[in-house]
């Protein structure tokens, strides 16, 4: 049982006899409404929704910043007595937890405070803003500190 032969009597293996006549990308002649099909200007469509915070993801942020910084606040403002300081330092310490989950979350979906890259982009930061956070941060916690230790 061998393959049947083809016109020219060679082998039947359903190729034209001269291979010279194909094209690497299929027919020689392509339909013309496929042409201009071709021919059109190509638009990309994103078919992944865009990442951004959910509300399931924010509200727990919020909720624990909110916690914390009314722990902070009312020992400070109406000076609780000896513990004020620890649940004033404590609410700083949540309220901080909230903020850095907060900046995770909005890194994890894209975002990115300004002057600073975006993950994934491979772009260096600028060490000026780098250091002008540091140093907003910096003052922030002695702003606390003293004030709690104002406290005693």
């Amino acid at each position: 049982m061998g393959l049947p032969a083809d016109a020219d009597g060679g082998p039947g293996l359903g190729l034209p006899a001269d291979p010279a006549r194909l094209t690497p990308d299929g027919p020689d002649a392509p339909d013309s409404a496929e042409a201009e099909a071709a021919a059109a200007p190509a638009f990309e469509v994103e078919l992944r929704p865009q990442r951004r915070l959910r509300l399931w993801q924010i509200a727990p942020i919020v909720m624990l910043g909110a916690a914390g910084s009314l722990m902070f606040a009312f020992p400070l403002a109406f000076e609780f007595g000896d513990g004020g300081a620890v649940v004033a330092m404590l609410g700083f310490l949540v309220s901080c937890c909230a903020g850095g989950w907060g900046l995770m979350a909005a890194r994890r979906v894209g975002y990115a405070l300004p002057g600073l890259p975006a993950r994934g982009s491979g772009q260096r930061p600028d060490w000026r803003l780098a250091l002008l956070y540091a140093l907003v941060a910096l003052g922030v916690v002695a702003l606390a500190v003293y004030r709690v230790a104002r406290l005693r």
